[in-house]
């Protein structure tokens, strides 16, 4: 395989750097920024149009304020169940892959303290806000003159020399030139992309009537979470394009009939930060709630470790594997501010309730961590690449007479964040529910939401090797109340 290579065999730990930088971009911060919809069955059932209500733990998510409407000591515990499910097109070839989980997502405790007038609450707990839970299978042939190897070949990526799938191409003096590679496209391309993990909040709330009929309210979020991204990837000589007669280092007999490139790559990720927000609730008359808040841009600290190992195959020998250490970095990702504002008409046994929210996602920023190059190349993409966004929600809640049962029902839209995506790549939500209350102590509430929506995935540069997707995800959360007095 050539002598290119000796002296970086010894450094080869460092060599597979620009691999793992290549990680950290824009699609990072994007994850980080989009809300989540894991709230209490409640809030979730009536599409998280909740800010002129939060008249419950839920109130630490979208309005703190509302907390001064609690008059009695309460306890909430929420469990979920999530499913995802993928259909793939790739090279007019589909395929169906999903993925579950299971999880508790939320414990919160409310206690008012008696005042002379007006009202002062504090609350504490845990919300799982938000999960990463994802998949998608693709597999189909690429019959164009491109592939992951020539891709990593044209960075001079160090991998491929190693699996000996490239070669150095020297001048006339012998002095080296770049790699390259024999590959020429043709092959089957296929793979699954499974993600994990969630953020999780610690939540310290407070809200206090300063005005009759006027709230004010406040909360500190103490984060933490994970992420985990495993792919695996294959390229696969399925016509026999390049056969044992034919060896991708013309000068190693033991790379000639190609068969098979594999690459698993998995991104693992642990986060901490920290977050503020600020509201308002006005009861404007007793059958009209205006509530409103500011989420302060949240501070995340992500601590990412990339593996990677990587095989190739051929009729000639056994082949090669490529395994390098282990590779972490420490970076830091600022969201931008989130404005929210809301109202909610109770109308006897009816409550109607609607919400929008407004983020700037060009405001989104790498603030330190990663080498200047980098950090500013990807905020300069961030202002390229996002606009602002409205999210929508509106929700319903029918209290039967008598009975102690209430259903509810919602509608959650959230635009896509990027430029010019067509609507069928905004996310949307239709919520229902159904809540029973007994002698006003106990209350059972349980959520279902269903959300829809496009995505697209590159696995190497930009629309030459691209699967798209028709995603699904089904939500059901059941909350358990206990109100002590």
């Amino acid at each position: 395989m050539g002598n290119k290579y000796l002296f970086q065999w010894i450094i080869v730990s460092f060599l597979c750097l620009s691999v793992e930088l290549s990680a950290q971009n824009y699609n990072d911060a994007l994850r980080l920024t989009e809300p989540g919809i894991l709230t209490g069955s409640r809030s979730l059932a009536m599409g998280n149009a909740y800010t002129a209500l939060s008249n419950d733990f839920s109130a630490a998510f979208f309005n703190p304020a509302g907390f001064g409407l609690m008059k009695k000591s309460e306890l909430s515990a929420s469990f979920n169940y999530n499913t995802i499910s993928n259909t793939s097109t790739f090279f007019n070839r589909m395929n169906d892959a999903s993925n579950n989980t299971s999880k508790f997502t939320q414990l919160g405790l409310v206690l008012p303290f008696p005042t002379r007038r007006g009202s002062l609450v504090f609350a504490l707990g845990y919300n799982q806000e938000k999960d990463f839970n994802g998949t998608v299978k693709f597999d189909g042939y690429n019959s164009n003159n491109n592939s992951m190897i020539q891709d990593l070949t044209s960075y001079n990526e160090d991998i491929m020399y190693y699996l000996g799938l490239s070669y150095p191409l020297n001048d006339n003096s012998n002095k080296y030139i770049k790699d390259t590679t024999v590959i020429h496209g043709g092959l089957n391309q296929s793979g699954t992309i499974l993600q994990k993990g969630n953020i999780n909040t610690w939540s310290f709330s407070g809200a206090i009537e300063v005005e009759k009929n006027i709230f004010l309210g406040a909360a500190i979020d103490i984060i933490g979470g994970s992420f985990d991204r495993n792919r695996k990837y294959w390229e696969d000589d399925t016509n026999d394009l390049y056969p044992a007669s034919q060896r991708l280092d013309p000068n190693d007999p033991s790379t000639g009939g190609f068969q098979s490139f594999y690459l698993n790559d998995i991104i693992s990720w642990d986060l901490s930060g920290w977050d503020a927000k600020i509201g308002f609730l006005m009861k404007a008359s007793d059958q009209v709630n205006i509530g409103g808040m500011i989420k302060f841009p949240r501070k995340y600290i992500i601590k990412e470790t990339y593996y990677e190992t990587a095989n190739s195959s051929f009729t000639s020998s056994s082949g090669f594997e490529y395994n390098p250490e282990n590779n972490y970095v420490e970076y830091e990702i600022s969201t931008p501010y989130e404005f929210s504002a809301g109202v909610a008409i109770n109308a006897d046994n009816l409550i109607l309730s609607g919400d929008v929210k407004f983020i700037d996602y060009t405001q989104m920023e790498f603030t330190n961590g990663l080498g200047e190059s980098q950090q500013s190349a990807n905020n300069l993409d961030i202002k390229d690449l996002f606009r602002s966004v409205a999210n929508l929600s509106a929700g319903l809640e029918y209290a039967l007479p008598v009975s102690g049962f209430s259903l509810r029902a919602g509608f959650m839209y959230r635009p896509s964040p990027f430029k010019g995506d067509p609507s069928d790549y905004d996310k949307k939500y239709i919520t229902a529910g159904l809540g029973f209350t007994t002698n006003n102590r106990v209350a059972i509430n349980a959520a279902f939401a269903h959300g829809w929506w496009k995505d697209f995935g590159d696995n190497y540069s930009s629309n030459l090797s691209r699967f798209y997707q028709n995603i699904s995800r089904d939500n059901f959360t059941l909350t358990f109340v206990y109100n002590f007095n």
